[in-house]
């Protein structure tokens, strides 16, 4: 009897071993999923645009004479007066011709914002810093950068030029770059720098703004706004 118990004392009970049931992942459901979705997309959209406007040319060409000018259009103030972005392109174009980059300016712009045509305004401009009537020609009726381009274009045609600088600010250009970079022209662009610093948050809202509008030119306008000869 002695020895059975001291034997069961002996024997180690087993002990129930409790192990924790693996934690069950969550599934996102379908709006999470949906949303995760989205963001990746935009996030994708504006990395495309970032790097397609690094990698944006800014000249096909060696020339450093050429046959015109071509100034994008901004929009004037309510008064019809020219805006400090306005009057900083005209500006610079107007050095240009002065140091004879090209002999005559192609302003083009409608009336986009308001009732004033954007290239009839940077004409009166150009004018009082002292170009010719006969070296300026307007073009009033484009209402994007795609129009600005196109619309310059049969203008050149027209008079058989072939080559052109074009100014505009320097965060327009690349999108104007990759626009341009479909015509048939000899180009290169040539920033015109602001009249005064802008604030950083101006300068980030500008740079914002340029990249959404590059994505919208990457994904749909590139497409649907075809430059009609």
């Amino acid at each position: 009897m002695t020895d059975s118990r001291s034997r069961r004392s002996r024997t180690p009970s087993r002990r129930l071993s409790h192990k924790p049931a693996p934690a069950r992942r969550k599934r996102l459901s379908w709006k999470a999923r949906l949303s995760a979705a989205a963001i990746a997309l935009v996030l994708g959209l504006l990395a495309w645009a970032v790097i397609a406007r690094q990698l944006a040319s800014s000249s096909n060409t060696q020339l450093t004479r050429f046959d015109a000018l071509i100034v994008l259009g901004s929009p004037a103030d309510s008064d019809g007066n020219p805006t400090p972005k306005q009057l900083a392109r005209v500006l610079e174009a107007v050095n240009e011709y002065k140091r004879g980059v090209a002999p005559r300016l192609i302003l083009t712009g409608g009336a986009v914002r308001n009732r004033f045509v954007e290239a009839s305004v940077m004409q009166r401009t150009a004018q009082a810093q002292g170009v010719p009537e006969s070296a300026i020609f307007v073009e009033p009726e484009a209402r994007d950068t795609i129009q600005n381009a196109c619309f310059a274009d049969r203008i050149m045609k027209a008079h058989n030029w072939h080559s052109a600088e074009v100014v505009s600010s320097a965060v327009h250009l690349p999108r104007a770059s990759l626009i341009f970079g479909r015509l048939p022209l000899l180009w290169r662009t040539h920033a015109a720098m602001p009249l005064e610093p802008p604030s950083a948050v101006y300068a980030v809202a500008g740079s914002l703004k340029e990249t959404l509008s590059t994505v919208r030119y990457l994904v749909w306008s590139r497409q649907i706004e075809r430059c009609e000869p």
